[in-house]
């Protein structure tokens, strides 16, 4: 047997049961799915003789009848129970007198003709088996086994039993898994296990063979025949639960304690009972009958009630907030104020979301009002008014309105908390804060309660020290002290003689704050008689020990009164006011930034940003949201300051100093100046802090709400309409796509999806072209298939899409044949009756759905036999014929769409809490047949959508559909009906939410189905609708009640439908009506009533606009990747050439662009052929002259004097907004690095060539990908370059590379080589075969099962974990070196006892090497390590 025999596939080496047998992470055994360690539910219970005799008892009832009975007496189960007892006992005592292994050697001995027979397999005694890697090998009883016990004799016989059942790959070889090695025992002796292992392959097919009398290949033959043996496990499961059952330990003060039995919680792991929303909150929330995302939103304010006058105050605060960007006018104010009180009323009070109340309480947003009219002379009759109608509210605000009433609910719990400590304080020491009791009731943003809080910690911190105490708590009721604030030193000022002259100062710091914002009553300044130093020294103010000297007194004076007006609340809230007001941001570029952000980097636009209001934000999110970005990488730093900070002091001055004239007046004056400037110092801190959060809030909520704009667009869209079609019909889409691959070169994948979501056949395009008649070219082979196709399936529309440039040109194919072979869609009738084709549509569709839906576990499971790239094309069609179902299924995936270009920048959390708003507001108007959810998965995506469901009550709503019989015929039977045995599915407020969203088909046949339960009108509104019904059809009262008593409420309806008779509903005068409901029961319902009638006509008529075409913009920024930001003309890019002609080249853009270069832009010198200046395959560098966003075309020039010129974004900057001067002064200080830097300065034309030292280069990879190259100069000298590659995060390899064949000093080698063993022509062939391949190996290794995340000490913890878990067996992993770029650790420990080693493997171009042999491959590694270390063990042993 040679070595290629013993080595075999890494699949075979490490088995998945293997994998799933420990911890990854940790090494600890995991549980298996069959049972406590893969042993059907128990370790030990083979020795156990009443578990055996239940498994016995099973096993014979399944043969018997394949059926175990339950309903035995438990006296008779008990008695056979001991007959059973009886019998195995009387078995092994027969075979104990039986002839052991000795005794038979004995005999052979004695008698060498005697043959033995073998038989390593025992007789059958249990039907369970458990999981293959738990079946320990058997090793023979000998003098040191003669004394264990029965019970053991049971366990190694049973182990035997499983051995010989053992995978067939484990033993064909020794080699199969290394961490099933057992190399020595603790004496250094091979273990018994290892000589197990080492067996030939024939012989671990013994026991099996001798036990059957079959060969290999009969042995096969026979379980694909009768099976593994495990078809009755099943009934083995139901047998052992009943017997755990009637073992377990009831809890008597638990009657239901039988009938619970385990609960999900006990079987699985928390987290994945989170994912999968069945723990025990999740259960809570599907009970409560309140709007599931209330419930979560109100989640940490659940315990919150609010009082009448908290109520009131909530409608003031939120109409604030909204009526400032309003733009209404200002008698609308008090109207707008009660549309907010009433929605938020809604809101808290009847629990309606905002979809219910924009469908059916929209009358209580829009302002009407009668407006007189000048008569009209020619129309006598006319009415002389007119209903102006102004609607106050819009979809988004409401959205907004439920948000700041999370804010101030969130205001309101925190300014109780605040309110309580006081009141507690006020119970346990009697006194009275003034600033508290001005300064709490009246905060309305967290901010002010944020102050108030410092207040109360810095003002009484020792009496919230003894609440503390008395509480046992280091905090009261939710509050706490700040961290990193020291009291003990005011609290020492506070309660000494140094605080009298803290009051001579003659002002309190709340009196000056209330003088600077001009409240109450003026406060004026006293002067004492001595002057501050003079009065620091007198025996009245010092305080020995800490405070012996006036100059101590003095400084801890200033302290003390610079705090309190740092942590005045109202002094602060005079600074928030004028920075708000008046401050401005500056961004200052940092020592990295300086040398990272050059003139093409994306945050040049702000490096000198200077004097930007706040309000210029307001316009620009993005920018302050980028700023905020640059300034967390360390390249610039953002600084708020107020604008006019000079004057803002001196206003203060002058209200905090005296009126007196005097050398003492003048005295204080100064030390008063002195401290305001210590108090504005900190209060600057914290403002700038503040200032800078809010704001950063405000612009991710612009953005985020941009995102929910654009998202609402994309879902606001219709299925794709065929011709001749009603709006929202579902087309048949032939979905076509050549994704990334080349025009012309590679398959064309296709799939036809009917419109019910069927992919009834798919297949690919490989010779697709037309032909040229003229030259009798004739077409590709695969024209004539796809016109057959078209003609068989007649579609309604070709969808197409892909990943390049070249999709474009796919385009222009097909364009070409459906003109040419004149290919049309389906027959449909024009307005005059008449059948009509017309020429078949041709659809450039959006695909970023399709793309996430391609690799999905989803598309995976509806098409597990399709390439991804078919997959993609059924999720093109799937989104032509309803884009909305499409983007519900994605879930939380939507964040992955970009829809704003600062998106990156804004919480992913936020951006998905926005676009789920956009979701729930399409989904209900465009409504869910709760039928069709409850058989269709893809239309039960929509559910979790519907107002008052989400994805817990929409799981819960299908369930008991489902319990009630899969179906529903009228909406009132989901809150359920104890007449017909129907469950509640919602309770009475989430049904009052979602009834109107769910709609049931009208079936007329059916005398029970309703009309309007297929219509937008809610059931508390279908009476409004039977009455108007009545009136189209002028019934009177006893016509409706003989037409509903015997027909049932819905019969005036059905008539009105029955009839054709719903157009009469327009000569109905509503108005009339409107105005008496609210006169007489104050309901406001003219739009309802407008709803109704419209539902009537055509009942949940198609709302959404039409299918949106891609723009050109769009389309030329889904093939390329690029924008106008981007690309454009005049940037220098790298181009590969294509071809090159006599007087042209083509080239290609990285991004998949096509273009041309004329003769007259190749070269200024005309003498010289395009062929000898440049080669096919050549990467360069050139200027774009022309680019057609259209067609994808583009012109380039590679003329030296161009490329060195490229344009220059132009920035629109206002003089004062950006410091030129520090702009020049950069440049010139870079200049003067570069003169003086003693290197070289090459330039290498190379897109990738950078003027980087090895730290610039590592900085500059540092946000990079793996594999990611630089090129830069090498400070060995000219004859050489240095190439930098990111191996990993924060590990850079540096490669030194020698030029030869230079012919100038500053021209690139002709030869390239790296360590004298690696020679290549050119850069590009450098970096693709030496770099990319040494990434791959990377990739390669850091994808491998076997690979760690982690330091070479966690490795190695992990190693010795799991081989603590599993004594004897060995295991390795790889861990990356980063002292070493290039190099990995090979650790590995050879059993629990074993030492902790560890090998290099170098990573070289195209091969890993181990102990100086190159492996192509990992499993050529894994399988070389093994028989390396199997040598090493041989030599040692020998």
């Amino acid at each position: 047997m040679s070595a290629r025999d013993l080595i075999v596939g890494e699949a075979e080496l490490d088995s998945q049961e293997d994998d799933e047998s420990f911890d990854e992470e940790t090494g600890e055994v995991r549980p298996k799915t069959n049972g406590v360690n893969g042993l059907n539910g128990h370790i030990d219970d083979s020795s156990e003789e009443e578990d055996d005799d239940d498994d016995e008892e099973a096993a014979a009832a399944i043969r018997k009848d394949f059926i175990v009975e339950d309903d035995e007496e438990p006296e008779e189960r008990e008695r056979r129970r001991r007959e059973r007892k009886k019998r195995r006992r009387e078995e092994r005592e027969e075979e104990e007198a039986g002839l052991d292994e000795e005794d038979f050697d004995l005999i052979g001995e004695a008698n060498p003709e005697f043959e033995r027979r073998t038989t390593n397999e025992p007789k059958l005694k249990r039907l369970k088996r458990g999981h293959k890697e738990d079946r320990d090998g058997h090793r023979p009883k000998g003098v040191d086994n003669i004394f264990d016990s029965e019970e053991e004799d049971e366990d190694d016989y049973r182990n035997q039993r499983q051995l010989h059942r053992a995978d067939p790959r484990n033993a064909r070889d020794e080699f199969a898994d290394f961490i099933e090695e057992d190399f020595e025992g603790p004496d250094g002796a091979p273990d018994d296990d290892d000589a197990d292992i080492a067996r030939t392959t024939g012989r671990a097919y013994t026991g099996i063979k001798d036990a059957t009398g079959l060969d290999e290949a009969a042995l096969e033959d026979m379980k694909e025949a009768f099976g593994e043996g495990d078809e009755y496990d099943w009934a083995l499961n139901i047998q052992d639960q009943e017997d755990e059952a009637e073992q377990r330990v009831i809890d008597p003060d638990d009657p239901d304690a039988i009938a619970k039995g385990l609960e999900l919680k006990d079987v699985f792991e928390p987290s994945q009972l989170a994912e999968k929303l069945l723990t025990d909150e999740d259960n809570s929330i599907r009970a409560v009958d309140v709007p599931e995302r209330f419930q979560l939103a109100r989640k940490p304010y659940k315990d919150l009630l609010l009082t009448p006058e908290q109520f009131k105050e909530r409608g003031n605060w939120i109409s604030d907030l909204i009526w400032d960007r309003k733009g209404l006018p200002s008698e609308l104010k008090d109207p707008f104020r009660k549309a907010v009180a009433k929605v938020l009323e809604f809101m808290a009070v009847d629990e309606y979301e905002v979809p219910f109340i924009i469908q059916h309480r929209k009358d209580w947003l829009i302002h009407s009002q009668k407006v007189p009219v000048t008569p009209d002379p020619s129309n006598p009759g006319a009415p002389d008014t007119v209903l102006d109608a102004k609607k106050l509210l819009t979809h988004s605000e409401l959205w907004r309105i439920a948000e700041f009433d999370l804010k101030f609910r969130a205001l309101v719990e925190k300014r109780n908390a605040l309110s309580d400590t006081y009141t507690r304080l006020q119970d346990m020491a009697d006194f009275q804060d003034d600033i508290l009791e001005d300064m709490l009731p009246t905060a309305t943003t967290m901010e002010e309660l944020q102050d108030v809080q410092d207040y109360l910690h810095f003002q009484h911190a020792s009496r919230l020290a003894d609440l503390a105490a008395m509480n046992a708590s280091s905090a009261a009721n939710g509050t706490h002290r700040r961290p990193g604030s020291s009291k003990a030193l005011f609290d020492r000022v506070r309660n000494s003689k140094v605080y009298g002259l803290v009051r001579a100062f003659g002002i309190t710091a709340d009196a000056f704050a209330q003088n600077a914002l001009k409240e109450g009553r003026p406060h004026y300044t006293e002067d004492p008689t001595e002057r501050p130093d003079d009065l620091a020294d007198s025996e009245s103010i010092m305080d020995p020990p800490d405070y012996s000297t006036g100059a101590q007194c003095l400084k801890a004076a200033k302290a003390m009164f610079a705090e309190e007006i740092f942590l005045s609340p109202r002094m602060r809230k005079l600074m928030r006011l004028a920075y708000y007001q008046d401050g401005v941001i500056e961004c200052f570029r940092t020592e990295k930034g300086l040398r990272r952000i050059d003139e093409n980097h994306p945050y040049y636009d702000f490096k000198y940003l200077r004097n930007q209001q706040m309000r210029d934000f307001a316009r620009q999110p993005d920018l302050f949201l980028r700023m905020i970005r640059a300034e967390e990488e360390g390249l610039v730093e953002i600084k708020i300051r107020m604008q006019n900070a000079e004057s803002f002091k001196k206003k203060l001055y002058s209200v905090i100093e005296s009126d007196n004239f005097s050398e003492v007046a003048d005295a204080w004056n100064r030390e008063r100046r002195e401290v305001l400037d210590m108090a504005i110092l900190k209060l600057n801190k914290i403002m700038a802090r503040g200032v800078k959060e809010n704001l950063k809030n405000e612009c991710e909520d612009q953005v985020a709400q941009r995102c929910r704009e654009e998202f609402t667009k994309r879902l606001d869209q219709a299925p794709y309409k065929p011709k001749g079609m009603q709006l929202g019909t579902i087309p048949r889409v032939l979905a076509i796509s050549n994704g990334a691959g080349a025009f012309g070169r590679e398959a064309v994948c296709w799939a036809w999806v009917e419109e019910d979501g069927r992919v009834l056949e798919n297949g690919k395009f490989t010779d697709l072209f037309l032909g040229d008649p003229e030259r009798g070219q004739e077409d590709g082979v695969d024209v004539k298939a796809l016109v057959k196709l078209v003609e068989r399936r007649k579609p309604d529309v070709i969808g197409l899409s892909g990943f390049s440039a070249d999709t474009r040109k796919l385009y222009k194919l097909l364009e070409e044949i459906i003109e040419r072979k004149d290919l049309r869609g389906a027959e449909y009738e024009d307005e005059d009756n008449i059948e009509r084709t017309d020429r078949l549509d041709l659809v450039i569709v959006n695909d970023e759905v399709a793309r996430l839906y391609q690799t999905s576990q989803r598309a995976m499971l509806e098409h597990p036999g399709f390439a991804p790239l078919t997959r993609y094309c059924v999720g093109l069609a799937k989104y032509l014929q309803n884009p909305l179902k499409e983007y519900a299924a994605l879930a939380k995936d939507i964040i992955s769409i970009t829809l704003d270009p600062a998106q990156s920048y804004v919480p992913q959390e936020k951006i998905f809490k926005f676009l789920e708003t956009a979701l729930v507001d399409i989904v209900n108007l465009v409504g869910v047949e709760i039928n069709d959810a409850v058989s269709d998965w893809y239309t039960a995506n929509l559910l979790p959508y519907v107002s008052g469901l989400g994805p817990r009550k929409a799981q819960q709503l299908l369930k008991v559909i489902n319990l009630n019989g899969g179906s529903v015929a009228t909406r009132a039977e989901l809150v359920g009906d104890a007449d017909q045995q129907r469950i509640g599915a919602v309770g009475q407020r989430v049904w009052a939410n979602c009834a109107s969203f769910l709609y049931i088909d009208f079936d007329s046949s059916d005398q029970d189905a309703d009309y309007l339960d297929n219509t937008r009108v809610h059931p508390e509104d279908y009476e409004l609708g039977r009455k108007m019904a009545a009136d189209a059809l002028e019934l009177d009262e006893e016509d409706i009640e003989a037409e509903t008593s015997e027909n049932g409420l819905g019969a005036i309806v059905r008539k009105l439908v029955r009839d054709d008779q719903q157009e009469k509903v327009n000569d109905l005068i509503l108005e009339e009506y409107a105005e008496q409901l609210e006169r007489n029961f104050n309901q406001r319902k003219r739009a309802t009533l407008e709803t109704i009638r419209a539902e009537l006509q055509v009942p949940y008529e198609e709302l959404r606009d039409n299918f949106t075409l891609l723009s050109s913009e769009e389309i030329f920024t889904m093939f390329t990747g690029e924008t106008r930001d981007t690309l454009y003309e005049g940037m220098v890019v790298p181009v590969s050439i294509k071809r090159v002609g006599e007087d042209y080249i083509e080239a290609r853009m990285d991004c998949g662009i096509e273009g041309t270069i004329p003769l007259s832009e190749i070269s200024s010198r005309s003498d010289i052929s395009p062929r000898q200046l440049f080669q096919q395959f050549q990467t360069v560098q050139a200027k774009i002259m022309y680019l057609n966003r259209k067609t994808l075309a583009a012109t380039f020039s590679l003329r030296e004097e161009e490329v060195r010129h490229p344009a220059k974004k132009e920035h629109d900057r206002v003089p004062g907004d950006w410091d030129d001067a520090q702009e020049r002064a950069d440049k010139e200080s870079m200049k003067e690095q570069n003169d003086v830097s003693g290197r070289t300065q090459r330039v290498v034309k190379h897109p990738l060539f950078k003027p980087f030292n090895s730290a610039q280069a590592q900085e500059f990879l540092g946000s990079q990908a793996r594999g990611d190259v630089v090129i830069r100069p090498s400070s060995k000298g000219v004859d050489h370059l240095a190439v930098t590659w990111k191996v990993s995060d924060n590990i850079y390899q540096h490669i030194d590379v020698l030029e030869l064949d230079k012919s100038s000093q500053f021209s690139s080698g002709g030869t390239l080589k790296i360590g004298g063993k690696y020679t290549y022509t050119d850069l590009d062939e450098l970096i693709v075969n030496h770099v990319k391949a040494m990434a791959k190996k990377v990739d390669e290794m850091m994808l491998n099962e076997k690979y760690q995340n982690g330091s070479k000490a966690e490795t190695e913890r992990w190693l010795s974990t799991y081989t603590e878990a599993n004594p004897k067996r060995s295991v390795y992993a790889f861990c990356i070196d980063p002292k070493h770029p290039g190099y990995f650790f090979l650790c590995f420990k050879a059993g629990q006892h074993a030492q902790l080693q560890s090998w290099a493997v170098k990573v070289v171009p195209q091969a890993f090497e181990l102990q100086r042999n190159m492996y192509p491959d990992m499993m050529s590694l894994c399988n070389g390590f093994k028989l390396l270390f199997t040598n090493m063990q041989s030599g040692k042993r020998r």
